[in-house]
């Protein structure tokens, strides 16, 4: 297969600034060097909890950020950081609040009409042809292009947020959380959407989310993050499966199924590290139950298992079936 997407190294570290006496304070590092690929026409899911990177690092993929290191490849060709338009023509953002996300000064058809216009130069003949073709594509109906987004219900607007990205003629979606803020019925209806669109146009998705079951059902592939680093890699199935990495369970353990208590499977006492002062070695040790000496010291890299494919950062991993 080819890859999508590349990323090599790739860290973001917000500088702080007022410390005492004028001394700027320690960076706050969101997202630790990291190396992912993404296959052409894959899904790969992205979870974790809140805080973890997941956002920044999507951030970075589409130039809304500039990463602090590490290179962006698409096609096996490098993003030029300082081209917006390089990013807007190859990979293209679906933001989690559908609304919010649209306009609210213009009409549906100028904001479809804005990366037709900036990207490809397309004239007003072209544009409308365009823009007809996307939204029977997500099925729209053209009325709605004079509307403005307050008109819309929640599914339409991300219906009009997956247009708009698709205007762009970008292969690769980034998708920050599609559908948490839909109901139930209407996630499905989305979710068929992109896996339609995924099968005709032949893209290529990161899909962010907090739901697990969701990540699940659409992705082939999921990375696991915690405080900024993937700790966990592989296959949907095997990720949940039989989770390798102890947060990857924990994660698990904690999301709600129908018909079983709410019981949280830590303590209320637990805390995130600081991130203004990491700790030394695995950042997960305070709050795992396999942790030893080792772990409070070095920080453990990914490693594979012998099935292939499947990887976990973690010097003691639990065992298959775990």
């Amino acid at each position: 297969m080819t890859a999508a997407l590349r990323v090599t190294d790739l860290s973001k570290t917000f500088e702080m600034k007022g410390g005492l006496f004028g001394k700027d304070k320690p960076g706050v590092r969101a997202v630790h060097p990291l190396t992912l690929e993404i296959q052409e026409g894959e899904t790969l899911g992205i979870v974790g909890e809140s805080g973890c990177g997941k956002s920044t690092l999507a951030r970075m993929l589409v130039g809304l950020l500039p990463p602090s290191t590490g290179t962006i490849e698409i096609d096996g060709a490098a993003l030029d950081n300082a081209d917006p338009a390089v990013f807007g023509k190859r990979i293209q953002y679906v933001f989690q609040d559908p609304i919010s996300s649209l306009n609210p000064r213009k009409t549906i058809r100028q904001i479809m009409e804005a990366p037709l216009k900036l990207l490809h130069g397309m004239d007003q003949k072209q544009r409308a042809e365009r823009i007809a073709e996307i939204f029977a594509t997500v099925s729209l109906r053209e009325e709605f292009l004079e509307r403005y987004p307050h008109e819309f219900s929640g599914g339409q607007a991300q219906r009009i947020g997956i247009a708009r990205a698709l205007a762009a003629e970008a292969r690769i979606l980034i998708l920050d959380e599609p559908v948490s803020a839909l109901d139930v019925s209407v996630q499905a209806q989305v979710l068929n959407l992109l896996a339609d669109l995924k099968a005709r146009l032949g893209l290529t998705y990161l899909f962010i989310s907090h739901d697990l079951a969701v990540v699940e059902a659409v992705s082939d592939r999921i990375a696991v993050l915690y405080f900024g680093a993937v700790v966990e890699l592989g296959r949907a199935e095997d990720v949940f499966r039989a989770p390798r990495h102890p947060y990857t369970k924990l994660l698990a353990d904690s999301a709600p199924v129908v018909g079983r208590d709410l019981t949280a499977p830590e303590g209320r006492e637990t805390e995130l590290p600081d991130p203004l002062n990491p700790p030394p070695g695995c950042a997960f040790a305070a709050r795992c139950p396999r942790a030893q000496a080792r772990c409070r010291e070095e920080v453990p890299g990914l490693g594979e298992f012998a099935d292939g494919g499947h990887m976990a950062a973690c010097f003691f991993p639990l065992e298959e079936g775990a």
